[in-house]
This record gives C-alpha cells, structure tokens and sequence, in this order.
C-alpha cells in the first residue's frame, strides 16, 4: 500500500471511531429509547432483558427503519442532491409516528449538524443549516448522520457501522447509568449483539424507502410515558 493510502485509510478510520465515539456531543448520550420508562416499572431489571430490549429495537425499528432513511441520505449525499436528502428526511419524520421520537432526533440531529459545520466545512452542511432556518428540513439524527458520514470521506458500510454502534453504546451507557448492568457486562453484551448488526446492516442495505417499517408498540408506550416520570435522567 501507497504512504499516501495509507494515511488515507487510517484518517479515515480515525473518522470512523470519531463519528461512533460517545465522546462526540451529538446529544445522543441524552437518549434512553424508552430504556429509563421500563427501567422504572420494573419491566427491564436483568442483563438478558437488556439484550432482548436492543434486539427488538435494532431488528424492529432502528435497522428497519433509520438505517434504511441513513443509507439514502448517503446516497443522496454523495451525489450533491440534497432535494433527495430533504425528501428522505421528510419520509423519515412521517413515518414515526411518536411525537417523543421526532422531537428527540431533530433535537440530536441539530446537535449534529451544529458540531459537523465547525468540524468539516463543507457547502452541503451550510445549505442544511440554510434549510432548517426556513423550516424546510425536519434535520432527523439518522439523515444528518448519513450526510456527514459522505462528507468526513467514510464508506456508505463504515457510515452505517459507527451510527449503529454509537446507538448500542449510548444505550449500554444508558443502562449503566440507570444501575442495571455493570461495564464488564456492557462489554459482554455489546460483543454478543455483533451478529445482530452485521444482520440488520446486510438485511437493510439494499432497500429503499417503501420498505421502511417499525413495530415496537411496547417500547413506543414507555417513551409516551417517559415524560410523566417523577425522576428522570434522560430526555427519553
């Protein structure tokens, strides 16, 4: 290998491990999906309801849906149309149904985009911000996601790998600080849920944007009720 790939492959794994690094202040760490409503009502109390947890939000919801939106938003990226990004997006926003839900993403996904246009300066992140000024792009975490991913010179795979592993690590750190499982265990699983992304990531790949879907409707009500807690460490 060329010194000049070289330093390419290793900037751009260096990319990789920034953009999925909880370190990154894309407000994602706020999140719990839910985890903190059934946390509280005791619904969620060992490791392996954890896991069956991340398995049903990753096969049912964020791999049958956000990543699908994430991987057109790439694509969309990639060939400078952004009218293509602001459709996914909207497709996106209509799609999930739960107000908590569209609140929080554009709520990450303007943090997001805030802290892509000061790290990469790039024409395409300035016309989204543009457009989120106007009101005419929703700026949905998984859609930002997908666009900066293209701009940072990361793989559509490499894209999709870090927002899915940013979102098991943010959960585990999520059932970490709610004081249910220890980090050897947050290690454990996290290694165990491997074959659930390489699954997710090959199932969603090559559909588009009718094929998205969700069904979690007991993870949807605990995010509905999340707000009505007496203590709350999360934004849902």
């Amino acid at each position: 290998m060329a010194t000049n790939d070289l330093k390419s492959t290793i900037k751009q794994k260096l990319t990789l491990m920034q953009l999925s690094d909880s370190f990154f202040p894309s407000g994602s760490y706020t999140l719990s999906h839910g985890l903190e409503s059934l946390v509280q009502q005791d619904r969620i109390q060992q490791p392996e309801d954890l896991i069956a947890f991340l398995r049903i939000l990753l096969h049912n919801k964020i791999g049958s849906c956000d990543l699908i939106a994430l991987i057109h938003s790439y694509k969309g990226s990639a060939a400078n149309d952004l009218a293509r990004v602001r459709q996914v997006d909207a497709r996106l926003f209509a799609q999930n149904a739960i107000a908590i839900n569209r609140q929080t993403q554009r709520q990450s996904g303007r943090a997001l985009l805030m802290v892509a246009r000061s790290t990469w300066h790039n024409e395409q992140l300035e016309n989204l911000s543009r457009d989120l000024i106007y009101d005419n792009f929703n700026c949905l975490h998984p859609i930002v996601f997908g666009v900066v991913g293209n701009i940072a010179d990361l793989s559509l795979m490499d894209t999709a790998l870090a927002f899915l592993h940013g979102f098991i690590t943010g959960l585990l750190g999520a059932a970490i600080r709610l004081g249910i499982l220890g980090h050897l265990q947050a290690q454990q699983i996290s290694l165990e849920l491997a074959d659930d992304i390489e699954a997710v990531l090959e199932k969603s790949s090559s559909l588009d944007l009718d094929r998205m879907w969700s069904c979690t409707p007991t993870i949807d009500l605990a995010q509905m009720v999340h707000s009505q807690l007496n203590t709350r460490l999360f934004a849902s």
